[in-house]
């Protein structure tokens, strides 16, 4: 197995962990980064989708994963955290979208609207 599909496999436990906590009422724990949130403050960030054709959301932050499915052009999307995984034309961040399901779509055609989402 490969360092990137371990750290993507362990991105996506740890955001499994960290969203049921939440469902369960219990803060998750800051993971202690600069940019790590205090214990309980996990928001939601914004952004906008730019890929021309729309967006596949899919299962897994991987191109490889199951598409659930496609957000249009222009769309304002949730995001609850990004994390580091398969390179998308240059860019290996990928974020985990709140709108309905959850779901994985590349960095690369998601413009930020506001601050950077926080790492999973």
């Amino acid at each position: 197995m490969s360092a990137r599909s371990t750290a993507a496999r362990l991105a996506i436990v740890a955001a499994g962990a960290a969203l049921s906590a939440l469902a369960a009422g219990t803060p998750a724990l800051a993971t202690g980064g600069d940019d790590a949130p205090a214990a309980g403050a996990y928001g939601t960030y914004k952004g906008r989708v730019i890929a021309r054709t729309g967006l596949l959301l899919r299962d897994s932050p991987t191109r490889g994963g199951r598409v659930l499915r496609i957000e249009p052009y222009g769309a304002t999307v949730s995001i609850f955290c990004k994390t580091a995984s398969e390179e998308v034309d240059g860019n290996d961040r990928w974020y985990l979208l709140t709108d309905g399901t959850w779901a994985w779509g590349a960095a690369r055609y998601i413009e930020n609207v506001g601050k950077a989402p926080r790492w999973c």
